[in-house]
């Protein structure tokens, strides 16, 4: 039987996050696993975040991202600022260097404990997000859907935050499109071979946005923090608001906003709050878990321990 590892249940403004702690192991968390942890109401995620012992000098932790039917993430910056909360509260440290498959990520927990995280530079290069086809301007690509002459959607900015990102413009509220019935089909329309993120965005005013995504590998979400990125640096390349923005994440049920910063040297920093709910160990080969004694975060009565050993299942 594989030892258990501590994990945390957390959310980053509703985005429900796993935070894994895989520091000190050679394994990782598998698909099964997450598939497994997903199908249970309890430990139902959006991303996983698994810590690892880090792999570059200077650097804090290696983190594998995983989404809820068991494929690898690239970014999540909603999960890390997750780990940052748990990191600091385990350390009492205040600033992280992370590496993940999409680059160095550096964070920093302020007094007020909002999260800053550098989520890198944006990449636009129609072969890099990647596009199937050539496009010499991404931030308007021929992509649509509905009717031909009254598209329900249409003309999407694409780009890459480490992850690819369509951000189709809308002009009233996000939550009246049916997102769950056109998310998976943009999700894996041809256009993207390595699929994307589906987020529809209003612009409120010329220093904000209003969101919802349906999120690559995940679903419809409550929230996607590279998503919101996105979103605010599409904005500003279009010239509908400018390189600082507070995103109001329609799904949310937390009402505080994100705000993004497209810096002057290329960066992007999103600052949001992170929230532990409650923890627990798993057991990282087969998602078995057990919750920790006490209450959650609300007061409310722990759950009784589950051992999940159904047949996998995808659950969105």
């Amino acid at each position: 039987m594989t030892e258990l590892v501590e994990f945390a249940r957390m959310n980053g403004l509703g985005n429900k996050i796993l935070v894994v702690d895989m520091r000190g192991r050679t394994d990782k968390v598998t698909p099964q696993a997450a598939i497994a942890l997903n199908a249970d109401a309890a430990t139902q995620f959006d991303q996983i975040m698994a810590i690892h012992d880090p792999k570059a000098q200077g650097t804090d932790a290696w983190i594998d991202i995983l989404n809820s039917d068991g494929t690898m993430a690239q970014a999540c910056g909603n999960g890390t600022r997750c780990v940052v909360q748990a990191l600091s509260a385990e350390t009492g440290r205040k600033t992280f260097t992370f590496q993940t498959v999409a680059g160095i990520l550096n964070a920093v927990e302020h007094e007020d404990g909002t999260i800053s995280v550098d989520m890198g530079k944006p990449v636009f290069e129609w072969d890099r997000i990647p596009l199937a086809e050539e496009f010499f301007d991404t931030s308007r690509i021929e992509l649509q859907i509905g009717p031909i002459d009254a598209p329900i959607l249409h003309s999407p900015s694409a780009m890459s935050m480490g992850n690819p990102h369509a951000i189709f413009w809308v002009d009233r509220d996000p939550i009246s499109f049916d997102l769950e019935r056109f998310g998976p089909l943009l999700e894996n329309h041809p256009m993207f071979p390595e699929k994307a993120n589906i987020t529809l965005a209003q612009v409120t005013s010329k220093s904000s946005l209003r969101t919802r995504t349906w999120e690559r590998g995940a679903g419809l979400t409550l929230a996607c923090g590279s998503a919101a990125c996105a979103a605010a640096v599409s904005a500003a390349r279009t010239g509908r608001t400018g390189r600082t923005v507070t995103i109001d994440v329609a799904s949310s049920p937390i009402r505080q906003p994100l705000v993004i910063e497209w810096r002057g040297d290329d960066h992007v920093v999103m600052t949001g709050p992170a929230e532990w709910e409650w923890s627990g160990k798993v057991d990282p080969q087969n998602g078995t878990f057990t919750r920790d004694a006490g209450a959650d975060q609300r007061g409310e009565p722990e759950a009784q321990s589950s051992h999940r050993n159904e047949p996998e299942a995808r659950v969105n």
